[in-house]
């Protein structure tokens, strides 16, 4: 009862791991069967990163990008099941943020202040009142360190590569080069890991899951697992 009373929102699970290792997916279930609202923060840089290509934004001249910030909305709707379609200024993006040139920029994008912030500011705002699977790199450590159960989800580079191979052809891209996506990931590591502005870091409170030689429902289970043992069942919705 004492944490109901202390309790000002619903519970929140962090996610947070380099890319390629299966957070929005894994995220996107746990949302489905807790009935939590799934936020794909990930989705918002690539929205972002994707729109400066577009509007030809100078990102690197602070007054413009300043001005272009403060015009944009991020919003997602869904539309099956868990899914859901990431929508940018009125501009449907799902399918064109996954590409490899967004995924090449997104880290260097990533990391200008002007954007974290904002996008931070954004995800706290969606994080209010709790009841919210959230994915990332900086979720636990930054956007919301007091979440009830944080989670870091991580794999080798060459599960991560093989993944996000399959992913990309899937997704009807062409056959992708192995070697060159790879590099592409060790690239994103060392940016996301190295980046001075909320960098990627595993929270001294969070759990590690190394998902090599799992399947997703495996790794989900495992979570949901420690999502039923962590919280307090008062709290849990």
């Amino acid at each position: 009862i004492d944490h109901v009373f202390l309790m000002k929102r619903d519970p929140i699970i962090a996610i947070d791991g380099p890319a390629g290792s299966g957070k929005s997916t894994v995220t996107k279930l746990i949302a489905k069967k807790l009935n939590f609202i799934f936020l794909d923060t990930g989705a918002m840089y690539r929205a972002l990163s994707w729109y400066l290509l577009k509007e030809k934004i100078n990102y690197e001249n602070h007054e413009e990008l300043n001005s272009f910030l403060s015009d944009i909305s991020i919003t997602f709707q869904s539309f099956t099941g868990s899914n859901q379609n990431v929508i940018i200024n009125d501009h449907n993006v799902t399918e064109k943020i996954r590409t490899q040139k967004i995924s090449s920029i997104v880290s260097s994008i990533a990391s200008i202040r002007e954007i974290r912030e904002f996008l931070v500011k954004e995800q706290r705002k969606i994080g209010e009142a709790g009841g919210i699977v959230a994915e990332g790199r900086d979720i636990g450590s930054k956007v919301f360190p007091n979440a009830e159960l944080k989670i870091f989800l991580t794999a080798t580079i060459d599960e991560r590569a093989k993944r996000r191979k399959n992913e990309l052809e899937a997704m009807g891209q062409g056959t992708i080069d192995f070697k060159k996506l790879k590099k592409n990931i060790e690239q994103r590591d060392f940016d996301d890991y190295n980046r001075k502005i909320s960098p990627l870091v595993k929270a001294e409170d969070a759990i590690e899951i190394i998902s090599d030689g799992y399947q997703i429902n495996e790794v989900v289970e495992k979570i949901l697992e420690i999502y039923y043992e962590t919280i307090p069942k008062e709290l849990q919705l």
